[in-house]
């Protein structure tokens, strides 16, 4: 306990005070304050400043944060932006209905150019502003007959029921060339069927009609001519398919982004609330002897189940949900944090500064709060910093054996998922795209971790 001498008693001179008697009266309790008792101790240095000052010397990693930012602010912002599809909307053709699926990305929704005079086959379709379009005659089926009026290696010149047009010479019609080139008309049929068209080239999609706007067009009744060079699309939109689509007809590029938006929730979220259990028992696990025996029989018996089979098993009882996850990742997810920070505590909890707090009457929270917790605080961010990447891999691993988020839900792992089918076809890029922005996530929060451990640790601070 400190005494102090009360105000009148220090203004007298310090002879007078000494030569008469001194009583307890004399002094008055002064009352014990924390922050005052500490305050000598303290100097200019200021540690989160010192560690922010050490972090932005790493330009790679302060180059990866801002692609994180960046990346994270994007995935909110993308659905506001002009000319975007909704992540779950299935995109049809609008005279045929069929799903526009599998379609390879590109910057623009156009797939033909039509010069100026171009004959075209005008469609059945309402809308003031477009025209559906295609250059296809009359189709011939498969081992029917056909006359060629002029052979072409590319192209040839053919008769059909008082049709004529041009059809392609490929691989599947294969129309031979004649003996005399010169005695034409000749009969020929082809093993497939195909397409007739008004000139020789297709400007069709895949028999579905495109779209061009009616200013670049002179309609007459059932056929047009195109006025100027046009643009023929894919849909009467002028909103590109970034991405491509999917087998289902859905913009992969509004995907990409929700499912990006929906991992990166689960992977924060699941990080906060292990670090945040993981810290609280790893703390009293180790300061608080008491509790040691009986954390150590709980750590035991949660760290002999696999957590493999903990997230089958939760996510196969409970229903499958965000929420789920969220709750199978994060049963088993707090043990690894809990042993770490006990251990950490262990080594340190009996030291000279720890002894002298207790010795001064602090009590355990401050001690942990002042003491302990500070100490941790590099290897507390490199392992909050790891558990973002390692929940968001935790959610494509159960998506991938089928327990994960429905395909309504759009996430990496569904995309992923989706995506691996396709590895082997043209399809490719369903794969491609979302393993991309899973790689970066995945390394910027790798390198901005151990970056801010190493910041974060006192002996860098110099």
């Amino acid at each position: 306990m400190k005494w102090t001498r009360p105000n009148d008693a220090l203004a007298a001179p310090l002879e007078q005070a000494v030569e008469r008697h001194v009583t307890d009266g004399d002094f008055i309790v002064a009352p014990y304050n924390p922050d005052e008792g500490e305050r000598g101790g303290y100097s200019n240095y200021s540690y989160w400043g010192s560690t922010l000052r050490c972090f932005l010397k790493d330009r790679v990693a302060v180059g990866f944060m801002l692609v994180l930012v960046a990346l994270l602010l994007f995935t909110f912002i993308q659905p506001f932006l002009p000319q975007q599809f909704e992540a779950n909307l299935i995109i049809d053709h609008p005279i045929t209905k069929r799903q526009m699926s599998n379609i390879a990305p590109g910057l623009t929704n156009v797939v033909a150019q039509a010069s100026a005079g171009t004959e075209l086959i005008v469609h059945p379709f309402d809308n003031e502003e477009w025209a559906a379009v295609d250059n296809i005659i009359t189709s011939i089926k498969a081992r029917k007959d056909f006359t060629v009026l002029r052979y072409g290696e590319d192209w040839c010149y053919i008769a059909y029921n008082g049709q004529e047009g041009y059809v392609r010479n490929d691989f599947t019609t294969k129309i031979k060339f004649p003996d005399d080139p010169t005695a034409t008309p000749y009969t020929a049929k082809s093993n497939f069927a195909l397409n007739v068209y008004t000139g020789p080239s297709d400007m069709s999609n895949g028999g579905d009609a495109l779209f061009c706007l009616k200013s670049q067009l002179r309609l007459e009744g059932d056929t047009a001519v195109t006025t100027t060079d046009a643009q023929l699309r894919l849909l009467p939109d002028t909103r590109p398919f970034l991405f491509g689509t999917n087998s289902a007809g859905q913009d992969l590029w509004a995907k990409v982004w929700s499912g990006t938006r929906t991992s990166l929730f689960i992977g924060v979220t699941v990080a906060l609330l292990q670090s945040l259990i993981g810290i609280l028992i790893g703390v009293l696990w180790g300061y608080v002897k008491s509790l040691d025996k009986l954390l150590t029989e709980v750590y035991n018996v949660i760290d002999n189940i696999p957590t493999t089979i903990v997230l089958i098993l939760v996510s196969y009882i409970m229903r499958p949900s965000v929420q789920t996850l969220i709750l199978a990742m994060t049963v088993t997810g707090w043990v690894g944090m809990a042993r770490f920070i006990r251990n950490q505590i262990v080594i340190i909890r009996d030291r000279d500064y720890n002894l002298a707090s207790r010795c001064l009457g602090n009590s355990t929270g401050r001690i942990i709060t002042r003491n302990l917790l500070p100490y941790l605080v590099s290897v507390i961010m490199l392992r909050l910093a790891l558990a973002v990447p390692g929940a968001i891999g935790s959610e494509v691993f159960i998506t991938y054996i089928g327990l994960g988020l429905p395909l309504s839900v759009p996430s990496l792992g569904n995309l992923i998922n989706e995506g691996r089918k396709m590895i082997s076809t043209s399809q490719s890029y369903q794969l491609v795209f979302p393993t991309i922005i899973l790689s970066v996530i995945t390394i910027a929060f790798y390198i901005i971790g151990n970056s801010f451990a190493d910041a974060a640790d006192p002996k860098n601070h110099l």
